[in-house]
């Protein structure tokens, strides 16, 4: 009785696990030559830089995209497409920062010096030269008081939205308003502070706590969302084990919830600061403008450094808007200090994490 053997069975196909890749110099290569060959059209047709750059653009992402397909796989060649339109997009997002950037430091720098810190625009004689020391301080002091009315009025409002309030009616009712006050307009909260002086201390009243209770409607919301969001990161689990302990729900709050998200709580506020700082309509409604110095919040005008900025360039003179630029340069280096030491702040608070 013989055995029937199967039959010889083809071998089974192999599947390569890698494919060929263009190399790292590819898109450098890439971009010379597209930037070469683009250089061509402005001087046949007398474009401009911007039409150069824009068919350079188009040009590279075409070409790199062509050259992968070929070589690599279509997927590759899609991965690279969509890099290239990334890239793309962060670039002209740049454009306006950069141009901003590069105005306001090259028309404004020559003009800052120690005295256009230290004087202010109220002068004793014809020659005595004009600085934005009084708007300085007004900036700092509305918005210190604008800081203290938002900060603990935001903080609170999210630990009862977070911690208290899930689900109900009221939550949901101070969450809309949250989200309303959030797009209103600053002309609105300077229009909303100047009738509530007007109506408690009368018609003319002008002072720099009423610019700081507009701001702080603006404040407010920016807090809020912040802080909310950092209490919704910290683990439930943190909760539930000083709940287990016997640790009174307010106690866990302050003690667990509020120390784990202190570094982005102080964040958002930072930021909330810096996005208040640089505002004009409300302040121009009930904080006025003056030249002189003045550093009672409850008491006579105050100028801040955007109001002296629209002041300057309501002028019109060229020496008014050297002292805007001027203004508008420290302004912004304000906002930007704000920002370092929001994200050095966040570092330094950011709870710890150990293996």
């Amino acid at each position: 009785m013989s055995l029937d053997t199967a039959p010889d069975l083809a071998p089974a196909p192999t599947i390569p696990l890698t494919h060929a890749r263009l190399p790292r110099w590819a898109p450098a290569l890439v971009a010379v030559v597209t930037i070469a060959a683009a250089g061509l059209l402005p001087l046949l047709l007398g474009w401009g830089f911007v039409a150069w750059v824009l068919v350079s653009v188009v040009l590279f992402i075409a070409g790199l995209t062509i050259w992968s397909a070929v070589v690599e796989t279509r997927r590759s060649a899609i991965d690279r497409m969509v890099t290239s339109l990334v890239w793309t997009a962060f670039g002209i997002a740049l454009v306006p920062l950069v141009s901003l950037l590069w105005t306001v430091i090259s028309k404004g720098a020559p003009h800052v010096n120690g005295t256009f810190l230290t004087f202010s625009a109220f002068r004793t004689s014809l020659d005595q030269p004009i600085g934005i020391y009084h708007a300085i301080i007004g900036t700092l002091v509305i918005t210190i008081c604008a800081a203290v009315i938002s900060v603990p009025t935001g903080i609170f409002a999210a630990i009862y939205l977070v911690e208290y309030g899930k689900g109900n009616k009221l939550a949901r009712g101070i969450t809309f308003l949250v989200d309303v006050m959030t797009g209103i307009p600053s002309i609105v909260a300077g229009l909303f502070a100047f009738s509530m002086f007007t109506a408690f201390f009368g018609a003319g009243y002008r002072a720099g706590i009423g610019g700081a209770v507009a701001l702080s409607l603006l404040m407010i919301p920016i807090v809020v969302r912040s802080t909310e969001e950092m209490l919704r990161l910290v683990p439930n689990d943190l909760r539930e084990a000083a709940y287990a302990l016997g640790t009174p729900k307010w106690r866990t709050i302050t003690k667990v919830v509020l120390r784990t998200s202190l570094g982005g709580i102080i964040t958002g506020v930072t930021l909330a600061t810096a996005r208040i700082i640089g505002e004009t309509a409300p302040l121009l409604l009930i904080a006025g403008l003056t030249t002189r110095t003045n550093t009672n919040p409850f008491d006579g005008f105050m100028t801040t450094v955007p109001v002296f900025i629209y002041s300057q360039f309501a002028k019109g003179t060229k020496a008014d808007f050297d002292l805007a630029w001027g203004a508008a340069l420290v302004l912004v280096v304000i906002v930007l200090l704000l920002n370092i030491a929001a994200r050095v702040i966040g570092k330094i608070f950011a709870p710890k994490t150990g293996r």
